[in-house]
């Protein structure tokens, strides 16, 4: 036997970089009344391999508690048919919930993210396609600090005394 070959013990992956953890259940957007709420009120960020939903999530809300959650983040992803067929699709999705599950360290706070993969991503080198995520919870993570902020400043009257 080749010594140099790895065997089933043995670890293919670069020891320079730890494996993360598993990506939990509560890190996934499961409900469609979860991806509806992102597409119909977050914002938007475009990239070449993807587009990406996000929306921040209110922290106590009553009316809808499956909505609020956990405080953490959720990730969801929709690759509809026109991608191709269901091997494709199911590929596409291996590739974008690993790049996603490396790079989920970088978002934190109560947002809901929906990754749009474009066809691109079944070709594209994995490394392009972590980088592109780890670029999308970059600005998505602004993005929502932006907002927090301006929804804590106090709005200035535009009305002048006489």
């Amino acid at each position: 036997m080749n010594s140099s070959a790895p065997g089933p013990e043995q670890s293919i992956a670069d020891p320079a970089r730890p494996k993360p953890g598993p990506f939990p259940r509560s890190a996934r957007l499961l409900k469609h009344a979860s991806f509806d709420q992102v597409y119909r009120n977050g914002q938007k960020h475009f990239s070449g391999n993807m587009t990406v939903f996000f929306l921040r999530r209110p922290l106590v809300s009553k009316a809808a508690p499956e909505f609020a959650g956990e405080g953490g983040p959720r990730v969801g992803f929709t690759v509809p048919r026109a991608l191709g067929p269901a091997v494709d699709r199911n590929r596409i999705k291996r590739r974008m919930r690993e790049a996603v599950r490396r790079n989920l360290g970088h978002l934190h706070g109560p947002i809901d993210v929906v990754f749009n993969p474009k066809k691109t991503v079944l070709t594209a080198e994995f490394e392009n396609i972590e980088a592109e995520v780890t670029r999308a919870f970059t600005v998505v993570q602004q993005k929502a600090r932006e907002a927090r902020a301006a929804k804590s400043q106090p709005v200035s009257s535009t009305r002048q005394a006489h």
